[in-house]
C-alpha cells in the first residue's frame, strides 16, 4: 500500500468522518477513533487520509479528532477519555507524551477499548501494538546524511523538538550517536527546543543563528522545526549556505529541498502509519495477533533522488479533498 495508489471518490463514498456524538460501537457499528498529536501539519493530513483509505476497505468509521497545537496533552487526553465515553470500538493514538497519556490509555483498556499507539511510543503495557518508524534509525540516518555532505568536519547544532515527544526523542538520541562517530565533527548546541509551533521554531532558531553565527550544519528532528529553522536561515541569507537536514515533509520543505537550501530529508510513511494503524486495531477487535512492534520505514531524501518516484510519493503525497 501507497500513499498515491487508493481512490478519492472511494474515500468520499464510504467514510463518515465523525465529529459529534451519536455513531458509536453500542449501534452495530465499528468506530475507530483516531487521536493524532495536532491536526495542522501535512504529516497528520496524511496520517488521515491512510486512515481513510483502511476505513473505506474495512468498512469501519473514522473518528478524526486532535488537540489544535501539539502541546495540548490535557486536550489530547480529553479526547481520549470522550472517545471511551462515547464507546467507540477501538482507538488509535499518537501521544503527546509518553507518560501523560498512559493512564487514559490503561482507562480505555479496562472498560474494554483497545489502543493502538501510533508515530510515538507510551510507557505502560495497556496498549495493543506500537506502528511506527524506527525513529532511532531516522535519526542516525540524518547524521550519516550531515557528516557526509560536511566532509565529516564542522561545527553542528541540534535544535530539539519538545520534552516528552518520544519519537522526536528517538531521532535526537539517534542523530547524537550518528554524529559522534565523525571525529572532526563537534556539537556546539544539542539542548534547545523548537517547541510546538512552526512560529515558535522560527523564534528558537533565530536566537542559535545568532548566537552561533558561523554554524556550518544544522538537524532538525520534526516538520515543524525544520520549518521554522529553514526559515530563520533565509532570514539572515544562510540558507543553502549552512548544510542543512531536516525529518518529514510539507510542500516548502520539498522546495527547499529542490533549491538546495535543504540539504537532506528523513522521511517516514505516515500513510501507511495511518493505514496499518487503523487495520491493526481493527486486528485486535477481530481477535487476532498483532505484532507488539510494526515498522513503517524510513529514507532519506535528497536533490539527487527526490525525483524518483518512492520519493517523490513520500514528499508530495497526493491526499483526498476531506484531509486537506
Amino acid at each position: 500500500m501507497t500513499m498515491c495508489r487508493f481512490a478519492t471518490a472511494t474515500v468520499a463514498a464510504f467514510i463518515l468522518i465523525l465529529t459529534g456524538c451519536g455513531k458509536d460501537a453500542s449501534e452495530g457499528r465499528r468506530v475507530i477513533a483516531v487521536i493524532p498529536k495536532g491536526t495542522t501539519h501535512e504529516f497528520w493530513k496524511s496520517i488521515h487520509a491512510g486512515a481513510l483509505q483502511a476505513a473505506a476497505e474495512s468498512g469501519v468509521e473514522i473518528a478524526w479528532k486532535g488537540p489544535p497545537k501539539e502541546d495540548d496533552r490535557d486536550e489530547q487526553i480529553k479526547v481520549v477519555e470522550d472517545s471511551v465515553t462515547r464507546r467507540v470500538s477501538a482507538i488509535v493514538l499518537a501521544p503527546l507524551d509518553e507518560t501523560a497519556l498512559a493512564a487514559s490509555v490503561a482507562e480505555a483498556a479496562k472498560d474494554g477499548v483497545p489502543t493502538v499507539v501510533i508515530d510515538s511510543d507510551l510507557k505502560g503495557a495497556s496498549h495493543s501494538s506500537f506502528v511506527a518508524t524506527d525513529n532511532e534509525k531516522g535519526g542516525m540516518m540524518g547524521a550519516e546524511r550531515l557528516g557526509s555532505i560536511l566532509g565529516g568536519k564542522g561545527r553542528v547544532l541540534l535544535l530539539r523538538y519538545q520534552v516528552g515527544s518520544a519519537s522526536t526523542e528517538k531521532r535526537e538520541r539517534g542523530f547524537l550517536a550518528g554524529i559522534a562517530k565523525y571525529e572532526g565533527i563537534r556539537v556546539v548546541s544539542d539542548n534547545q527546543y523548537a517547541g510546538a509551533t512552526a512560529e515558535m521554531a522560527y523564534a528558537k532558531a533565530e536566537d542559535l543563528l545568532q548566537k552561533f553565527p558561523d554554524i556550518d550544519g544544522i538537524f532538525c528532528p520534526n516538520e515543524s522545526a525544520t520549518f521554522g529553522m529553514l526559515r530563520a536561515l533565509t532570514s539572515v541569507g544562510r540558507n543553502g549556505k549552512v548544510k542543512f537536514v531536516g525529518f518529514d515533509s510539507s510542500t516548502k520543505l520539498a522546495e527547499g529541498l529542490r533549491n538546495g537550501d535543504i540539504h537532506g530529508l528523513v522521511l517516514q510513511n505516515p500513510f501507511r502509519m495511518g493505514y496499518l494503524g487503523v487495520k491493526t486495531a481493527i486486528d485486535v477487535l477481530d481477535k487476532k495477533p498483532v505484532p507488539a512492534r510494526i515498522d513503517t520505514g524510513v529514507m532519506i531524501a535528497t536533490q539527487e533522488n527526490m525525483n524518483t518516484p518512492v520519493i517523490t510519493e513520500l514528499l508530495s503525497p497526493k491526499l483526498p479533498p476531506t484531509v486537506r
